[in-house]
């Protein structure tokens, strides 16, 4: 109604109607309106309201394909997450079978102890599948325990682990190598062997792993070891002492350099730890930064001579505390044990 009044205006004042005693203010005649111009006006009114609807009539039409569209792309998105979330479901199922299979490829904390009353096992993947192993085995009178980092974590961490459990096993228990450093050559060349394949795309597997092995004879009273970046660390009266490991990646040492054994005299109180990095290298604390070495031994010189159960407990929450609201960023592993306390 309003547009049809300003139509009307706009039309009196292009045809000089505004008059004063049939005289147009400024001087120009005004005519009398005839039947002729009326229906002109109103043609061009009906045109013009006409043309105002087909417009408007058109865009809604747009406005409205639009808005077809756009339901029709959220109804995709819909199917979209839902077939995401079906697969997100497998795949995390996969990884949870998965998991019990690695589980059942570890050994437990209880046949741990049968072995050594006083140890305990942290283990805490990063990804439900982890790419940390340990192994332990006792073949007359030693022991074998190995703590392990492959590269990686999640599956292709896990896969390594796997390797790598399967290529110890049969060196001690089948081949029957007992020393650390001929066992971690030979875990060199089986990796080595299997990750060297040259694939078709020209590329080779650049794979390893960082490892720390123990060979526990308890008739004599001494440990053997040989690590390749994992170290050994030995609390005795009070004292950390670290048994450096190499730095030579398992996997990776091509020129099959010789790695180091180191042989320790054992006393009855004696308590030992392997672990990964893991647990060093989780960011945290209010600077945001690693937990780094020098805080971890203090930390295992703090809580030695508590009960194992007790020092597990306090390695678990302390590491929780410290992540706060960051994510892990690694596989952790940490093994504690007292050789020379045996279950009978």
């Amino acid at each position: 109604m309003v547009l049809l009044c300003l139509t009307y205006v706009y039309i009196y004042i292009i045809d000089g109607v505004i008059t004063q005693n049939g005289i147009l203010i400024g001087g120009i005649i005004n005519y009398p309106a005839s039947p002729y111009r009326f229906v002109l006006y109103s043609v061009l009114i009906i045109s013009f309201v006409y043309l105002i609807f087909m417009s408007q009539t058109k865009r809604l039409v747009k406005i409205r394909k639009l808005l077809r569209e756009k339901e029709q792309a959220l109804d995709l998105i819909e199917i979209q997450k839902g077939e995401l979330e079906l697969r997100d479901k497998n795949i995390t199922d996969s990884l949870v079978y998965a998991q019990r299979i690695q589980e059942a490829l570890l050994p437990s904390e209880t046949y741990f102890r049968k072995h050594f009353e006083d140890s305990f096992i942290l283990f805490k993947p990063k990804n439900i599948v982890s790419g940390d192993f340990y192994w332990i085995e006792e073949k007359g009178e030693k022991v074998f325990v190995v703590a392990a980092d492959c590269t990686g974590h999640g599956v292709p961490g896990a896969l390594m682990s796997m390797i790598g459990l399967e290529i110890i096993e049969k060196t001690i228990n089948v081949e029957n190598i007992e020393i650390p450093s001929k066992i971690l050559a030979i875990m060199n060349k089986g990796l080595e062997k299997t990750f060297s394949r040259e694939k078709n795309i020209g590329t080779i597997i650049r794979d390893g792993m960082d490892i720390g092995l123990c060979v526990i004879d308890r008739k004599r009273k001494k440990v053997e070891y040989a690590g390749a970046f994992l170290p050994l660390y030995l609390i005795r009266d009070n004292s950390l002492i670290e048994i450096k490991a190499d730095k030579i990646i398992i996997g990776m040492n091509h020129e099959g350099i010789s790695y180091a054994d180191h042989e320790i005299d054992l006393k009855e109180d004696d308590i030992f730890y392997l672990f990964s990095d893991g647990y060093v290298d989780q960011f945290g604390g209010s600077e945001n930064r690693k937990f780094m070495y020098r805080r971890f031994r203090y930390l295992l010189l703090t809580i030695h001579r508590f009960p194992v159960n007790d020092q597990k407990a306090i390695l678990e929450e302390n590491i929780k505390t410290w992540m706060g609201t960051n994510e892990q960023v690694d596989d952790i592993t940490v093994l504690g044990f007292r050789p020379l306390n045996r279950r009978n």
